[in-house]
């Protein structure tokens, strides 16, 4: 009885343990104020083990009394999308202990999409986003918002 205690405590503390550092893994698992502030980015880790961040708030969500929409998207189909829900962060995967890398980043204000990867800070990320060479780009920092 009291080895079976014993066994039982001692699991549900390396459970506790593993979930901890799983979670500590994922730190950059939050909501992000963009450069400007003008927008919250969440960022979340999905299904396929890679993470993903999409708008979830702008500081002004309206245009002309209507929700804000993707109008400078290449896809014409696609200029009716609100831009607050719009995932603009795709497919970063950890590489390294403060790293994301091979993701790519999305920005309506020019519908343009480049290829970008985050440097984790604690209360910020630095995400450099660029075309072919990273050496050729800009950095951009987003705050912490949570």
């Amino acid at each position: 009885m009291f080895n079976t205690t014993v066994r039982t405590a001692f699991l549900s503390i390396i459970l506790i343990v593993a979930t901890h550092i799983a979670k500590a893994q994922d730190q950059i698992e939050k909501t992000w104020y963009n450069q400007e502030k003008t927008s919250k980015i969440q960022v979340y880790k999905a299904r396929d083990g890679k993470f993903y961040g999409k708008i979830i708030w702008l500081k002004e969500p309206l245009k002309n009394g209507k929700p804000k929409t993707d109008d400078n998207n290449p896809d014409e189909k696609k200029r009716n999308v609100p831009i607050i829900g719009l995932v603009i962060l795709r497919g970063l995967e950890k590489d390294g202990d403060k790293e994301y890398s091979d993701g790519k980043i999305y920005d309506p204000k020019n519908g343009k999409t480049y290829s970008c990867k985050i440097t984790y800070k604690g209360n910020t990320l630095d995400l450099r986003g660029y075309v072919g060479v990273s050496l050729i780009g800009r950095t951009s920092t987003w705050t912490l918002a949570d």
